[in-house]
């Protein structure tokens, strides 16, 4: 389902509209709600930026590898869905400068024996595909290693954890902390390994396009010195 979020309710005249995908299947950075409406970190995050450049947005949910593609092929202008800044991005797009500070962590019952990422070999490990949960775990046991289970979206893996078809999921501690809240803190636990390395989040663009990506350094800027980054930020993680 597509839904349009218009984040400006005045712009100028000659202003075109800027199209701006997201996958809205990863709470708390963006998620899809029952009346079509598409909320979370990321969206408010853009609705802000776009308010203080006075761009016309249309932000609408297009899924992962729909909305990766169709930025490097110039079919959407944006995206943000909690996308990591790595060299191999960097070369089929643009990133803004990073807006937020991220680690990958490991998803476990409360029961697992498992305290680091090297206790996962030979374990069925579940991460959402072409993300860096992903190259976490394939640069830790290889890219063929065949304990590792590949989804489209976070909350299938999450589910196959739960029902014990995987022993572990690899994926952003900030989503991790909202499932683990859902299934019960007394259930699962989150491990985090300092041998994992933190990793930031930008907005893409289509390589090349710098006027759009200058309009959006300008409004993080902007929200970040006046306020509003803080506010928003605080609404999803301040208790985390």
């Amino acid at each position: 389902m597509l839904v349009a979020v218009t984040g400006c309710s005045s712009q100028k005249a000659d202003n075109s509209i800027v199209n701006a995908g997201t996958n809205a299947e990863f709470p708390p950075f963006e998620k899809l709600e029952g009346n079509g409406e598409i909320t979370g970190f990321d969206a408010e995050l853009i609705q802000a930026i776009a308010k203080a450049e006075n761009l016309q947005l249309d932000f609408q949910h297009y899924g992962w590898d729909s909305m990766l593609n169709g930025v490097a092929r110039g079919r959407i202008d944006m995206g943000i869905a909690a996308i990591t800044i790595t060299d191999e991005r960097k070369r089929m797009y643009d990133f803004t400068e990073p807006y937020f500070e991220a680690k990958q962590v490991i998803l476990v019952p409360k029961t697992s024996p498992v305290q680091s990422l090297n206790d996962l070999k030979g374990k069925k490990i579940g991460v959402q595909s072409a993300t860096t949960g992903e190259k976490v775990v394939q640069e830790a046991f290889g890219k063929t290693y065949p304990g590792l289970q590949r989804y489209d979206v976070v909350s299938s893996a999450i589910d196959d954890l739960k029902w014990n078809r995987l022993d572990a999921v690899v994926v952003d501690k900030a989503v991790n902390l909202e499932y683990i809240k859902r299934l019960g803190e007394e259930k699962y636990k989150i491990i985090e390994d300092p041998a994992i390395p933190e990793e930031y989040y930008g907005i893409i663009v289509k390589k090349g396009n710098r006027e759009l990506l200058d309009k959006l350094n300008a409004g993080l800027k902007k929200i970040q010195e006046n306020g509003t980054y803080d506010k928003i930020y605080n609404k999803y993680f301040w208790e985390n």
